[in-house]
């Protein structure tokens, strides 16, 4: 049963991320923030926030809702501060990804 569970909460994360931008997103935001430490999303003045939408060509409302679905699928959590939004990437879904991978590579082998 565990392993449905499992399977459940991949394609969960799998859904969030397929959407080109959501992904872009989340990869910007794993690369520019330590896991588990806030970025800015709201007033553009940090590297995570000037670069988040970067090249995505989206409005700002859309990007509000690519947020939102990593959020809801738990990759991402945010934190209001005044007219900002902070966002960060949840350590423990990152490791559950690479727990994820790394035990499909091992049986391959």
């Amino acid at each position: 049963m565990s392993n449905y569970v499992n399977i459940e909460q991949m394609a969960e994360l799998f859904k969030a991320l397929s959407n080109p931008n959501r992904l872009q997103i989340f990869r910007r935001l794993l690369n520019c923030c330590k896991p588990g430490t806030l970025c800015s999303v709201g007033d553009l003045k940090g590297y995570c926030v000037s670069e988040l939408g970067e090249d995505l060509d989206v409005a700002p409302s859309t990007l509000s809702h690519h947020v939102k679905e990593l959020q809801r699928a738990g990759l991402i959590k945010t934190q209001r501060r005044g007219k900002n939004i902070d966002c960060f990437v949840v350590p423990e879904k990152v490791e559950f990804l690479k727990t994820f991978f790394a035990s499909k590579n091992s049986r391959n082998k």
